[in-house]
């Protein structure tokens, strides 16, 4: 479908706000403001006091856990882990799996978001998820595993199969997720590092989340998380780690070194008490620091501008200081350096680009009077104003609608499946 969308407010490359004319096709942007030869609209999208921005990028989280939400709260993160969280996964099947991502793709595409990072722990499932949903994602079956252990082994082969099954869906690319390094022995992380560069995809590893998780580490193997990653080949490809909140200064030189990228998710942290990455001392060694909401079951939440606004609040309140992580450096992280991070050709407005675009309605009330539109995206902007979103090019949501899944199908399902777990 070649789309039209007139006289919108659109988010430039430099974060200025001009208003434009957008041509749409093949999945992709093909001109602002410029009007390619021969283009004929099939669909024509009235952009009259609406804003045009990139999709938002969700750089990690675990979207079959939906099923989990508001039902392991206030707790430490060891208790809320292994005593809550765990037990009820158990009890989850593979189609549970499948209506968790559903209800997570509808909440993300509300919302805005357009592609997310995912660990998972259901071959074909989520993947299927994100085929039926029209949603862009890149997926990590989650690794556990120690040496050339029989359950390691076969979460690989779930892996690759998943690739090999999906290569032809556009909207989906892949990574492999070894877990964490108190799930995976350092044999393991190895084979996984090594797999990983035979086939030419990327690492999402969860990354010094707790104190618990570093000091265990030091203990059973000398070195930091960081540190053993590194020594495993962990890092040698394109790498996504989540949390990052507990670094040391070396930590973050390796980080740097290997241009790995953080994904970090202080809802999360902050909620299961685990405390909040150094953003600007991240920012500052020029890591690539982007975002995630983490799970439904530790968040509460997949509402990436919830996220956006506790990325700007946080690190002014913990640095008492109000230019610690400024609108522009939040919404940058949100969109291209998420993008960046996942290797998706998103996060700008601008020809060549994907068409991942969302279109917000900015008559509303916290949006006036408007002022700085960076600004109000991380401080005002909720993810009610959402009103239309497109990913590759096609209309997957409008007006509380939602082109390709039936909603009242999706509730019924998760709640007779959080029925049943808890």
């Amino acid at each position: 479908m070649r789309i039209q969308i007139k006289d919108i407010y659109t988010i430039q490359p430099d974060l200025s706000i001009k208003k434009c004319d957008i041509y749409i096709s093949g999945g992709y942007i093909l001109g602002v403001n410029s009007k390619p030869d021969g283009f004929m609209a099939s669909k024509i999208i009235n952009g009259h006091n609406k804003l045009l921005m990139p999709g938002l990028v969700n750089a990690h989280t675990h979207t079959y856990m939906n099923v989990f939400r508001n039902c392991a709260d206030d707790l430490p993160f060891a208790e809320w882990l292994f005593d809550r969280i765990d037990p009820m996964e158990a009890k989850l099947t593979p189609e549970d799996g499948y209506w968790g991502a559903m209800l997570a793709c509808m909440e993300m595409l509300s919302t805005g978001t357009t592609c997310f990072l995912d660990m998972h722990m259901f071959r074909n499932q989520i993947a299927q998820a994100v085929y039926d949903s029209g949603i862009r994602a890149v997926l990590s079956r989650g690794l556990v595993g120690e040496g050339q252990n029989e359950g390691g082994k076969m979460r690989l082969c779930d892996a690759f199969e998943e690739m090999a099954r999906w290569r032809e869906c556009s909207r989906l690319s892949f990574m492999l997720g070894p877990h964490a390094v108190y799930t995976c022995d350092e044999e393991y992380l190895n084979v996984v590092a090594e797999s990983a560069k035979n086939c030419g995809v990327g690492i999402h590893v969860h990354l010094s989340e707790s104190v618990d998780e570093v000091e265990n580490c030091r203990k059973k193997y000398g070195v930091s998380p960081v540190k053993l990653l590194e020594r495993s080949g962990c890092f040698d490809g394109r790498t996504v780690a989540a949390h990052c909140v507990n670094l040391s200064e070396e930590d973050m030189e390796i980080l740097k070194a290997h241009n790995v990228s953080v994904a970090s998710c202080p809802k999360s942290n902050a909620k299961l008490g685990n405390g909040a990455a150094d953003i600007p001392a991240l920012l500052d060694k020029g890591i690539n620091v982007c975002i995630g909401t983490d799970s439904a079951a530790s968040n509460n939440s997949l509402n990436m501008f919830s996220e956006m606004n506790a990325m700007a609040m946080y690190h002014k309140c913990l640095r008492r200081d109000p230019t610690a992580v400024s609108a522009d450096t939040v919404y940058r992280m949100a969109t291209i350096n998420g993008a960046d991070a996942l290797g998706v050709k998103a996060g700008m407005v601008s020809p060549g680009m994907l068409a991942d675009l969302v279109i917000l309605d900015l008559d509303r009330p916290q949006l006036h009077p408007l002022g700085d539109m960076t600004a109000a995206l991380s401080y005002s902007v909720n993810g009610s104003e959402v009103e239309t979103v497109l990913v590759n090019g096609d209309v997957v949501y409008h007006k509380g609608e939602f082109a390709n899944i039936d909603s009242e199908r999706v509730y019924y399902e998760v709640d007779k499946i959080a029925g049943r777990i808890r």
